[in-house]
């Protein structure tokens, strides 16, 4: 007798298993919607896919399954956004974390470096193929989807640590213009990589052999355009 009671009380409950089962299919059909909600943004645009062929393409029987998992089309941009920010965020704050270690100021160039590399990481450890560069291309012209972005950004302490370090590095720039420029950084950054991507897909040549060449031409095009002059009047 005693030894059936050990035995049940040392069993998982049945209802602890199913429930367990439950919460492994429901986090295997999420990540099966946002893998085919990615590559369908990215390839055919946010307007052109429906939440009915994100559901089609994920595998799922149910087309209410976007809806059910996720809510409305812009939550689930929100949820591929936030799954690929909180690795480039790691790595962003790794970069930053090294910059403090260094014992001296850094420059302009290690701040650019810290906005740049941390995706060029990010997409060399996805492997090949990538979709993402494209699917944050796609988001850039319309304006709701384009905030949604920032907000995800601006709320990432270590990309404020990066816009103060510019700041920083930029005293005589005025704030309108830094500002700008900031938006041309970030415009650069998503459209360049997004055509490397793109060319990597349709197998075209890339005028860089990897990510981190990529990233190393964009640093130094995006550290000029910092320093560039700027024209009485133009500001």
């Amino acid at each position: 007798m005693s030894g059936w009671l050990t035995d049940r009380m040392t069993r998982p409950a049945r209802s602890t298993v199913r429930k367990t089962a439950r919460a492994e299919r429901s986090d295997g059909t999420r990540e099966a919607i946002l893998t085919a909600a990615e590559r369908l943004f990215a390839e055919h645009g946010v307007f052109a896919v429906s939440n009915r062929q994100v559901s089609e393409a994920a595998g799922q029987g149910n087309n209410a399954a976007v809806g059910y998992h996720f809510g409305t089309k812009a939550d689930l941009i929100r949820a591929i956004v936030r799954k690929h920010n909180e690795q480039v965020e790691r790595i962003c704050q790794q970069m930053i974390d090294r910059l403090a270690d260094a014992g001296e100021p850094a420059t302009l160039g290690d701040w650019v470096e810290c906005l740049v590399r941390p995706l060029a990481v990010h997409l060399t450890e996805l492997g090949t193929p990538t979709t993402y560069a494209r699917f944050s291309a796609q988001l850039m012209p319309d304006p709701s989807h384009r905030d949604l972005v920032s907000e995800e950004s601006l709320g990432s302490s270590s990309v404020l640590h990066i816009i103060e370090g510019l700041k920083r590095c930029l005293p005589g720039l005025p704030e309108q213009v830094r500002v700008e420029r900031n938006a041309m950084a970030r415009q650069l950054i998503v459209h360049m990589f997004a055509e490397r991507e793109r060319a990597l897909a349709d197998g075209a040549p890339t005028p860089h052999p990897s990510w981190d060449a990529m990233a190393t031409s964009l640093v130094d095009a995006i550290t000029g355009l910092m320093l560039a002059p700027v024209t009485e009047g133009g500001s």
